[in-house]
């Protein structure tokens, strides 16, 4: 443990876990709205598709994080334009998510430098983080959270409801093009520390576990960041007492507090229907839906 503390005042190592920080937030913000329209195939798909832009700047000796971004947003605005047409974000996914990767992989094959590249792609490397990618990651969470703040009861409502929300006059298309475009600038950013192997995780795991807790978004919203948080921690402590890669362990951590919410949803709904049983029904309630 001292060792553990000592590490903590190393530069590096403050970083890493600022970056893990800023990826929790991300991830449980953005992640709720994933959770709620049940877009975790569309994460994946993304994760995956990034690579096609990863491939561009590896080619062109320029930033992989930063083609990746203008790559995956390109691909979200094409998901938003299918979508338009009736196309479920998860059919239109399947369409772009072979051809991006697939675009990735040809183009990689003309860059020498592609294996060491793609590996940190693939599974990231949170202890690499330079002050410029803490600066992106910090940039780009704040930016999310604003956009989020200020759409937020359209989109909470979209989640929900689109044809309610369509009926009361919320601009539905534009919002879910706003959703896929966060989405996809997230799943980038994050890459970074957790690799594309895992962005998904971090994005409907934390979400998928407050849905076994509670029923109100208030609750799933922030505990979704606060079960984040606590996973890229506790992975950061089995990273360094266990000399495993970090990105992992915090997903492992957070799989393994899916499992206790998951336990715990049971028996607490085990005795509410107890109680209602003993005090007589109660007023039926619409509660969010629960991951799986």
């Amino acid at each position: 443990m001292q060792e553990l503390l000592a590490a903590l005042s190393t530069g590096w190592v403050q970083r890493a876990l600022l970056a893990g920080v800023l990826v929790a937030v991300l991830g449980g913000v953005v992640g709720f709205y994933v959770v709620l329209r049940r877009m975790a195939f569309v994460a994946v798909g993304i994760s995956h598709a990034a690579l096609g832009g990863v491939a561009l700047g590896v080619l062109f000796g320029q930033s992989p994080i930063g083609w990746a971004i203008v790559f995956s947003i390109v691909v979200a605005l094409g998901m938003a334009a299918l979508g338009k047409q009736g196309m479920h974000e998860d059919t239109a996914m399947g369409i772009f998510f072979p051809a991006a990767m697939a675009f990735g992989v040809v183009v990689m094959s003309f860059s020498a430098a592609w294996q060491r590249d793609l590996m940190s792609y693939l599974f990231g490397n949170i202890l690499g983080v330079s002050g410029g990618d803490l600066y992106l990651l910090g940039a780009v969470t704040l930016i999310v959270c604003l956009v989020v703040g200020v759409f937020f009861k359209e989109l909470l409502f979209v989640s929900f409801d689109e044809e309610s929300a369509h009926a009361s006059g919320v601009p539905v298309a534009p919002m879910r093009t706003i959703l896929l475009v966060v989405t996809a600038v997230t799943v980038v950013v994050t890459i970074k520390v957790v690799g594309s192997v895992l962005v998904s995780a971090m994005l409907v795991v934390p979400a998928a576990t407050m849905s076994q807790l509670t029923g109100r978004w208030q609750g799933m919203l922030l505990g979704s960041i606060g079960v984040g948080i606590v996973a890229v921690l506790g992975g950061f402590a089995l990273s360094y007492q266990h000399n495993v890669a970090t990105g992992p362990a915090a997903v492992l951590v957070a799989t393994g507090l899916f499992a206790v919410a998951s336990l715990l949803g049971r028996l607490l709904e085990r005795q509410r229907r107890a109680e209602s049983v003993v005090e007589g029904p109660v007023a039926p309630v619409t509660p969010l839906p629960r991951a799986g």
